[in-house]
C-alpha cells in the first residue's frame, strides 16, 4: 500500500475530477460553517474508490457537490455532473411500493429507453424471479439490489454509493458487495462508495480516500496494491492496523 496527499496518475484521463477548495454553509443569524476545505480527487474507469471519514466530516456535502446538487462552492467538478454519466444509490432504496420491481427499475430510465431489454441485468443481480413482485415482499437486502439494478440500468460511467451495505446482516452485505465488484468487472464502471466500515472498504476498494473531521480535507489517497482475489484476512487485518496507527480518530483500532 502506498499513500500520497494528491493524485498523480498517468494513463487514461479520469472520468471525473472533483476539486472543492472551500464550501461554507451560511444561514441567517447563525455563524458560517466551513464544511469542506481542500478536498480533491479523481475517479477512473474500472476502479472502486471508497471515501472514508468521521461522521459530520462533510462526505455528504462532497457527494452533493459531485452530483451537481450543490453549486454554491469554490472549486470545480469536471466534466459538468449532468454530463458525467453518474448514477446514485442511496442508503434508502427509495422504491415505489405500488410498483413492481421491474416497474421501479424501468421508471428510473429516460422514457425513450424504458422498453430496453433488462433480462441480463435482472439475472446478474439475482432478481429475475422477483420482477413481478412488489417491494414489500422483499428483504432490505433484496430491495437494495433493486436500487442497484435501477442505477445500473442507466449504464452509468460512474456509480455513487452512499453507505450501501449499512444495517444489512453479514451474508446480505457480502452478497451485495460481490454484486458491485462483479458489475465493475463486467462494465468498467467507476464506483465511488462512502462508508464508515473500513474493513468493508479494504475488502473491495482499489483506492481509499481518507478525509479529516470538518472542515473535510484530504488526508491521504491510498491505492491498495494487492488484487482483490489475493486479499486474505491476515493482509486485511494488517492493513487496517497500519491505517489505524497512521490515522487515529479516522480509522478505529
Amino acid at each position: 500500500m502506498s499513500a500520497a496527499g494528491a493524485e498523480t496518475v498517468t494513463g487514461p484521463a479520469p472520468l471525473l475530477t472533483v476539486r472543492v477548495d472551500r464550501k461554507v454553509y451560511r444561514k441567517a443569524r447563525t455563524e458560517a460553517v466551513e464544511a469542506v476545505c481542500g478536498l480533491a480527487f479523481d475517479l477512473h474507469a474500472g476502479e472502486i474508490t471508497c471515501l472514508i471519514g468521521p461522521s459530520g466530516a462533510g462526505k455528504t456535502t462532497t457527494l452533493r457537490i459531485l452530483l451537481g446538487l450543490d453549486r454554491d462552492f469554490e472549486g470545480s467538478v469536471t466534466p459538468e455532473p449532468s454530463q458525467a454519466g453518474i448514477a446514485m444509490v442511496f442508503q434508502d432504496p427509495r422504491l415505489l411500493p405500488w410498483r413492481t420491481i421491474e416497474q421501479n427499475v424501468r421508471l428510473g430510465l429516460p422514457r425513450e429507453r424504458r422498453t430496453r431489454d433488462l433480462d441480463d441485468l435482472f439475472e446478474s443481480l439475482g432478481l429475475a424471479p422477483w420482477r413481478a413482485h412488489y417491494p414489500g415482499a422483499l428483504s432490505l437486502g433484496m430491495q437494495r439490489r433493486v436500487a442497484l439494478a435501477r442505477a445500473l440500468a442507466l449504464e452509468p460511467r460512474i456509480l455513487v454509493l452512499d453507505e450501501p451495505f449499512v444495517s444489512l446482516d453479514d451474508a446480505a452485505a457480502a452478497s451485495l458487495r460481490a454484486l458491485v465488484v462483479a458489475a465493475v468487472a463486467r462494465s468498467g464502471t467507476s464506483v465511488l462508495m462512502v462508508t464508515h466500515n473500513v474493513a468493508e472498504a479494504i475488502e473491495i476498494a482499489d483506492r481509499l480516500l481518507l478525509v479529516s473531521p470538518r472542515p473535510a480535507h484530504l488526508l491521504a489517497n491510498l491505492p491498495l496494491d494487492r488484487p482483490r482475489p489475493e486479499r486474505d484476512r491476515a493482509w486485511a487485518d494488517a492493513t487496517r492496523r497500519g491505517l489505524a496507527a497512521r490515522f487515529p480518530g479516522i480509522v478505529a483500532q
